[in-house]
């Protein structure tokens, strides 16, 4: 069986302590790889790798040089990429068109596009007077941060880890990864192609594990680590956020979240049913953009109701590779678990449940998977615990609303302000309720609609700072100022 290592120092290695963990295929639950568990002692040498690589060779590199390079790690993931469809359906189990067309190639157009960032960001200067007559100029420049510690989710590992590896190389970071234990395969698949481009040693590196009393804890309390970026559940943020206040240290989280759809009765009826369930339900419901909560004008909100359903009942569960299925299981055992206590919790609560609820009927050789049917609820109070804890499975419930006071209110009432999703033809009452959201990012007639440019990230408890484009520089820079005397 094979044996995903640890990446350390451009070296791939099991480790010293001989420790690993299973990878089960979320399909059927079978075993398909076993991983080494990096330790204080593997996690202490990457974070030395990656501080060795700042002082050599990769310091030493110009902004067009890191370009370049990352430019090659781009079309090498473009040349490999069926290997790194292939990684990522074995980790997740969903669909192959969903890995072609957006995961993978985001992933590499993640590098391209922070290379192209930091090549073309103009710097900013500032003459002033002096007493003497003579004057002075300020100008600002940035600095790489250092090492960065990237904390990575399962629900879409290659993108979501790009996302942070890309800006942070291009500004001349180097990074210690640690992926989810759930999806192990893409990041060490990066190694590869690190490798291969010439990316010199030490500036990629990759610890597996777990988080408390593994890797995760020991990469975020390393004290050699600059500032640490991580996308997960908000509870992981909170003790990340612990670890990260020794030294100081800068964090960039984008956490959890309970997201919003609104749906007013002069909207496009049919592209608001087929946006509503694509953010519902797309990639099993583990979208930390997604949708659990739906508010509908009322007059549309039987229709809109029934719609859904046939949405949700149309899905075709099945392999990855299997041409006419167009959904997978959750991540694991233990996720289908928690999203089946919240089925079982709706019904406790008084939910009507309009379809699903349960487990599907499978083959025998998927019986075993992590498999659960998308659902829809209504009738419950927003008190209710499915309506304000985040689920991360194919589900959401759905209230009538009468007025735009009372649905931004509705929207507003969570601890969460990560994203949502305005569907109406008014483009004036758009611009209204989009300022009112207390979101970091709305969509308006469309959802999951991402220019890499703009601003990402989550207010209240659904993250700290943003992150895209220009943005991720002030994460993964230092700006410093310079003042010269005339």
């Amino acid at each position: 069986m094979r044996l995903i290592e640890n990446f350390i120092g451009s070296e791939f290695t099991a480790g010293l302590s001989g420790k690993t963990f299973e990878k089960r295929s979320p399909l059927d639950n079978s075993v398909i790889a076993r991983v080494a568990e990096a330790g204080k002692t593997e996690v202490d040498a990457a974070v030395r790798a990656a501080r060795s690589a700042l002082n050599g060779e990769w310091g030493g590199l110009t902004t067009d040089q890191r370009v370049e390079l990352l430019y090659g790690v781009a079309n090498e993931i473009t040349r490999r990429f069926e290997d790194f469809v292939a990684a990522e359906m074995a980790d997740t189990g969903q669909p192959s068109h969903v890995m072609r067309h957006v995961f993978i190639p985001r992933g590499a157009a993640n590098f391209k596009v922070f290379a192209d960032v930091v090549k073309n960001v103009p710097s900013e200067s500032f003459q002033m007077a002096t007493p003497d007559g003579r004057g002075a100029m300020n100008y600002s420049v940035r600095n790489p941060k250092g090492v960065i510690g990237v904390v990575c989710p399962w629900n879409a590992p290659f993108m979501l880890m790009t996302w942070k590896v890309g800006p942070a190389l291009a500004c001349g970071n180097t990074v210690v990864v640690k992926p989810s234990e759930e999806s192990p395969h893409t990041a060490t698949l990066l190694g590869e192609v690190m490798n291969t481009v010439g990316i010199p040693k030490g500036v990629y590196n990759v610890v597996h594990g777990f988080g408390p009393d593994s890797a995760g804890e020991f990469l975020t309390q390393h004290p050699l680590v600059d500032a640490i970026t991580f996308t997960g559940e908000t509870r992981t943020g909170a003790a990340i956020m612990k670890a990260a206040s020794e030294g100081m240290r800068d964090v960039s989280f984008e956490l959890g979240g309970k997201n919003a759809g609104i749906v007013f009765a002069d909207a496009d009826f049919d592209a608001a049913v087929e946006g509503i369930s694509r953010s519902a339900f797309l990639n099993s419901g583990q979208v930390c953009l997604g949708t659990e909560r739906v508010y509908v004008e009322r007059p549309i909100f039987d229709r809109f109701v029934a719609a859904l359903k046939v949405k949700a009942e149309a899905v075709k569960f099945g392999r990855p590779t299997d041409p006419n299925a167009n959904y997978g299981p959750l991540i694991s055992q233990e996720h289908r678990q928690k999203v089946l206590s919240y089925y079982r919790k709706a019904v406790e609560e008084g939910a009507t449940v309009v379809t699903g609820g349960g487990v599907p009927d499978m083959p025998a050789d998927l019986a075993e998977g992590a498999w659960v049917q998308p659902t829809i609820w209504t009738g419950l109070p927003e008190t209710a615990a499915v309506v304000q804890e985040e689920i991360f499975g194919p589900c959401c419930h759905i209230r009538p609303f009468d007025s735009e006071d009372e649905v931004v209110n509705l929207a507003n009432d969570t601890d969460y302000g990560l994203s949502t999703t305005i569907w109406t033809n008014d483009l004036s009452r758009a611009h209204r309720v989009a300022a009112r959201v207390d979101v970091g990012i709305t969509w308006v007639n469309s959802w999951f609609l991402r220019d890499l440019r703009t601003p990402f990230g989550g207010s209240k408890q659904s993250g700290i700072g943003r992150e895209g484009g220009v943005h991720s520089l002030e994460f993964y820079t230092e700006t410093r100022n310079i003042c010269i005397k005339f």
